[in-house]
């Protein structure tokens, strides 16, 4: 039996690469939110309700990062959680370097919130007798900031941004609803916060009113602002950096979720549970030839080169981050038909899942099994010794 790899100590540096995170000064992903063993109970008459479960999160600078989970499931004690609207019974919550809730008080608080957060609803929440211009230039006055004559020309070209300076002073009631919700995030946009929190922003929007505020998203994350939105429209999360799921109060692996996306979110915690985390070094051995495989992996970082034997040598291909490999020996039996190695440039982390959990869970997930299957006529079919390319 192949031995189980090490697990090894993480390092940032490794790693300190990403899509859209904003680096630091020493090269290294630089936090916009840390969240750490966060808990929130709930207590009424009938006991004690168990909302979040120990959270940890680590969102970065430059990230459009989407949460998503079924009602009930934490979404909005979380973001709240995140805004500083409620406070967590446990844990600690740190935002842009400040820890939020400890030795601060409600108004310490709110006038954080006011300078370094910007919210967008999704009910707008637009005040019905003040012009677009003026419900822009509102979070200037509450938090204090911009000279007073400043305001109407920086609420002016913030509504320029969304293309609504045309409409500048109009009541929100005679624009549509999607050039409200473009209103309400150039509102957010005000005070020129770090930060933009968003809840179910395309709600209530159609789908090309939905695409537009996206859009916008996207070029915003590219000027540096980190996005946290939640939403239920799948389409959204694969516009977005990160998807994170939130079930039943605990959050489930991203890399987990990357690969198996098919699975039940009950089935990906369970997963998140089982599976052990593990780091090795450019060129490790992971799978020999020929070797027994009683693991199934998916790659969380870094890269692995998958070497296979024909007639004609060896052949080398790649596999990367939300890949995976073993699926193969494990549903179908027999040794290793490659060699897996951690690719020259850098260390990979893996997560490595037993054999039986995994068959269990497969067989619980037909539309898992089928996905899987798939793949792994595909990479037959590449095989040199199956005929493939």
């Amino acid at each position: 039996m192949i031995p189980t790899p090490t697990a090894k100590a993480l390092t940032p540096d490794p790693f300190a690469q990403h899509p859209r995170g904003a680096p630091s000064g020493r090269g290294e992903l630089e936090p916009m939110i840390e969240m750490r063993r966060i808990v929130k109970t709930y207590v009424n008459a009938a006991g004690e309700f168990p909302v979040l479960k120990g959270l940890d999160l680590t969102i970065n600078r430059g990230e459009f990062v989407s949460i998503v989970g079924k009602s009930g499931s934490g979404k909005s004690t979380l973001l709240n959680m995140i805004t500083g609207i409620d406070h967590p019974t446990d844990g600690l919550v740190v935002i842009g370097g400040k820890d939020i809730y400890t030795k601060v008080s409600e108004s310490q608080r709110s006038k954080w919130r006011g300078r370094n957060l910007g919210i967008v609803f999704q009910f707008f929440q637009l005040l019905p007798m003040l012009t677009l211009l003026e419900n822009v230039m509102l979070p200037m006055d509450y938090a204090e900031m911009y000279d007073f004559d400043e305001r109407p020309a920086r609420a002016l070209e913030l509504l320029k941004l969304v293309h609504l300076e045309k409409f500048a002073n109009k009541l929100p009631a005679l624009v549509s609803t999607g050039q409200q919700q473009s209103a309400a995030i150039a509102r957010a946009l005000a005070c020129d916060p770090p930060l933009l929190v968003a809840d179910e922003p395309t709600g209530n929007l159609d789908s090309r009113s939905a695409d537009a505020i996206i859009d916008l998203f996207d070029e915003l994350t590219k000027r540096g602002k980190t996005i946290v939105m939640v939403t239920h429209d799948p389409s959204l999360t694969a516009r977005t950096t990160r998807n994170i799921i939130i079930f039943d109060g605990e959050l489930i692996d991203e890399t987990i979720s990357r690969a198996l996306p098919q699975l039940r979110h009950r089935h990906m915690l369970e997963m998140t549970k089982k599976a052990e985390r593990v780091t090795l070094g450019p060129g490790e051995t992971i799978l020999g030839y020929d070797q027994p495989v009683e693991r199934f992996y998916m790659i969380a970082r870094g890269r692995v080169d998958v070497l296979t034997r024909s007639a004609w040598g060896e052949r080398v291909s790649s596999l990367g981050r939300g890949e995976f490999f073993g699926e193969m020996e494990l549903l179908r039996g027999g040794l290793s038909r490659a060699c897996v190695r951690v690719a020259a440039e850098m260390p990979v982390e893996l997560l490595t899942y037993p054999r039986e959990a995994f068959m269990s869970i497969v067989n619980e997930s037909p539309i898992t099994a089928e996905a899987i299957h798939e793949i792994i006529a595909r990479r037959l079919a590449e095989d040199p010794e199956n005929g493939g390319a």
